[in-house]
């Protein structure tokens, strides 16, 4: 029995944030935006909509696309950051019970930026082993609601919106996800991190909430990010014995501009094959690859068959990469 990736579905916002309304904020302009990231702008969720909200809504788009009936779902995995709750209930359980889902496994990974990976990765395990047949993983982050914007080194980066798929128990080895590779470095952790209100580091008395922002290491992280992603890809490739030319859609985390293109210069791949959507959503964590995946399949170019290669790095530090062909339903 083989997993493979059988729908995608994504949501974002109404709210646009541009880089115009962040330089009445933060001492910035478009212009230094743009240069250093690429990002134009990101999609801001409401103040009552919260990351279960936007969940269901890609969810709900990824299985109706898949063929399946909601019933079918058997497990629901949420990479998330920005969860509805702080320790407890788990987003995928909100998810669930919004869905009508009750009575099946739902449960959240962390792993930042990498996350979606890591759930595609935890959806192969659960189906090749028989234990699973339909997974529903999501990717969703209300980036805002962890942002400090009178940090211009991170206010400009983030933003709100949730992809979802869902992955199949298929006998066809022609549409099975390849091969994923998933990778941490915790001595690295404080390159990008919320530092407190964890038993590591809690607070001493009132909750504060400038505590539970993102705080990173900018260029330190930049650098390490095109480093290990460059190496990663190229191992992934190498080990699959699959040339650069031959993958169809490069779908990398979408964080920075100069990032996306110093990993596809080394690959050597083409501007066609490369996915962008930094410019349009900004960084919107473990939501990332997934909505850029949406984009391209609403725009008519993700066909059954195509061949793609996925790439993350993100705070703990993690990172990772996936080869899979998009089996369509």
């Amino acid at each position: 029995m083989y997993a493979a990736l059988r729908s995608i579905g994504a949501y974002v916002p109404e709210k646009v944030l541009t880089n115009d309304d962040l330089a009445e904020m933060v001492d910035t302009t478009d212009e230094w935006i743009t240069k250093r990231t690429g990002i134009k702008e990101r999609r801001i969720a409401h103040e009552n909509e919260s990351t279960s909200d936007m969940a269901v809504k890609a969810a709900e788009k990824a299985i109706e696309r898949s063929g399946l009936k909601k019933s079918d779902i058997d497990m629901i995995v949420v990479a998330t950051i920005s969860p509805d709750y702080f320790n407890m209930p788990s987003t995928a359980t909100v998810v669930a019970h919004k869905m009508g889902l009750d009575k099946i496994t739902a449960f959240d990974i962390s792993a930042a930026c990498t996350g979606f990976i890591y759930i595609l990765s935890v959806a192969k395990a659960f189906i090749e082993s028989g234990m699973k047949k339909n997974v529903l993983i999501i990717g969703a982050e209300k980036m805002s609601a962890i942002t400090d914007y009178t940090d211009r080194g991170t206010c400009i980066l983030f933003g709100d919106g949730a992809g979802a798929a869902v992955v199949c128990a298929t006998k066809e080895k022609e549409n099975a996800i390849i091969d994923l590779h998933t990778a941490s470095d915790g001595s690295l952790g404080d390159f990008l991190m919320t530092p407190e209100g964890g038993t590591g580091n809690p607070h001493q008395a009132e909750l504060k909430a400038e505590a539970s922002f993102i705080q990173m290491k900018g260029n330190e992280t930049f650098k390490i990010a095109v480093r290990t992603l460059t190496n990663d890809v190229v191992d992934i490739l190498q080990n699959n014995d699959i040339a650069a030319g031959e993958i169809t859609h490069f779908i990398p985390h979408q964080a920075n501009y100069r990032i996306i293109k110093a990993v596809g210069d080394a690959l050597k791949l083409d501007d066609e094959q490369v996915v962008l959507t930094v410019h349009k959503y900004g960084n919107t964590s473990g939501a990332s690859i997934p909505m850029a995946m949406n984009d391209l399949y609403e725009k008519g170019n993700l066909k059954a068959g195509d061949l793609m290669l996925l790439d993350a790095f993100g705070g703990g530090l993690t990172w990772g990469s996936a080869l899979l062909p998009f089996a369509g339903k």
